[in-house]
């Protein structure tokens, strides 16, 4: 199943700038508040953002194949 343009641009933004950001802001947060669970919820955030890079990236590499494939065709 290939993923729109649009859906991934949206997750590539969340992946390299909203989950990054919000892990910042919650450990800076707790940090200061003294917030619970400080490292397990960065760390859930950070996992969660492998994995998306992972599958992003993997698309990535779909899709740059398909267009090779497409040259051939030509």
């Amino acid at each position: 199943m290939k993923m729109s343009n649009k859906v991934y641009d949206v997750l590539k933004y969340i992946a390299q700038i909203v989950l990054p950001a919000l892990g910042t802001l919650y450990f800076a947060l707790a940090q200061i508040w003294g917030l619970p669970y400080a490292e397990q919820v960065v760390g859930t955030i950070t996992a969660v953002d492998a994995f998306l890079g992972a599958v992003l990236r993997i698309s990535t590499i779909q899709y740059e194949s398909d267009l090779g494939e497409g040259e051939d065709d030509a």
